[in-house]
């Protein structure tokens, strides 16, 4: 079992920056690919990110170039820095963990809200 702790999100003006936390705890860390996940009022969840154990990324190609997701083993955490944010990226980001050999073992956070509004 893994548990996930989402933090970071809050209210930012169009332009600005975030960067959310996810701390994990209850398994080996190293072992699950990382991601970020969003969900609008209205839309269905959509993948922001990933990062494998080795650290290999994919991006949605909204964020490109405007998101870095990245994680640190000896922490337990997987951040994501968002930059040059824009209204349309308003929702709540989502930490998931799948571990890399098991992929039924699927994790997911409750969420942070990230809200973009001038």
């Amino acid at each position: 079992q893994v548990q996930l702790v989402e933090s970071g999100g809050g209210l930012v003006q169009p332009g600005g920056s975030l960067r959310l936390s996810c701390v994990a705890s209850g398994s080996i860390f190293s072992t699950y690919r990382m991601g970020w996940y969003r969900q609008a009022p209205g839309k269905q969840r959509e993948l922001v990110a990933r990062i494998t154990s080795g650290g290999i990324t994919n991006y949605a190609d909204s964020v490109k170039d405007r998101f870095t997701i990245s994680r640190d083993n000896a922490k337990n955490t997987v951040y994501l820095q968002m930059n040059s944010l824009t209204l349309e990226d308003t929702a709540v980001y989502i930490c998931n963990a799948v571990h890399m050999a098991y992929e039924e073992y699927d994790y997911w956070g409750q969420g942070t809200q990230v809200t973009v509004s001038s």
